[in-house]
Order: structure tokens, then C-alpha cells, then sequence
């Protein structure tokens, strides 16, 4: 499995988290759900630094590299500051009470 991470600053962006927020929920998430391949991807921000990226869970190098949908790049008006990859070395699943994953976050307060 494949780990990716991307995160832009967004100091001199085109836009905003909270515009970034609303393409979340009406347009990008909808799009990366049907991904092959695509095990698991949040979105990640923090305000006070104006930052914001993804950490992605590929089940392959050959998933990975595939065209993503989404226009991230389009809207905040740069490519990321940071993209790095990784293998995965192990992973577990917690107990939790909330019973998915999916749809989850500020965007969809």
C-alpha cells in the first residue's frame, strides 16, 4: 500500500479553506468515492496557518498514479508546496462509535 501526502499553503492562494470546504462537499468528494484503487483519502486543514492538503491511501504504486479527479490545483492556483510518498509499515483500525469514515469533517458541518 501507498501513502501520499500533499499540502499547499494557502498565503498567496487563488482561494480560501472556506471556499476549498464547499468544493469539498459539493463536487470533490462525490468524485474521489468511485476512485479504483483509492482505499481511503481525508482532506486536512489548519486556519491559523492557512494550510491545507490530503493524505491518501492507495492499495498500489499503479493506483497512485492513475488521473485523480478533482481541481484543487485549478482553484487554489499553484501547485502543492509539498507531495511525498511512503509505504505503508502497518495500519489498524480503532474502536469508534461513529461507525464510517465517509462524510465526515468540517465540510459537511
Amino acid at each position: 500500500m501507498l501513502v501520499r501526502i500533499v499540502l499547499w499553503s494557502l498565503a498567496d492562494a487563488k482561494t480560501s479553506i472556506g471556499e476549498l470546504r464547499r468544493y469539498l462537499r459539493d463536487e470533490s468528494v462525490e468524485a474521489f468515492e468511485s476512485v479504483p484503487g483509492l482505499r481511503f483519502k481525508a482532506w486536512i486543514s489548519d486556519e491559523s496557518t492557512e494550510r491545507w492538503g490530503a493524505v491518501y491511501f492507495f492499495e498500489s504504486a499503479e493506483a497512485a498514479r492513475q488521473t485523480l479527479p478533482g481541481r484543487a490545483r485549478e482553484l487554489i492556483g499553484k501547485d502543492p508546496d509539498l507531495v511525498d510518498e511512503f509505504d505503508l509499515e502497518a495500519s489498524i483500525e480503532g474502536h469508534f462509535e461513529v461507525e464510517e469514515l465517509s462524510r465526515l469533517g468540517l465540510a459537511f458541518e
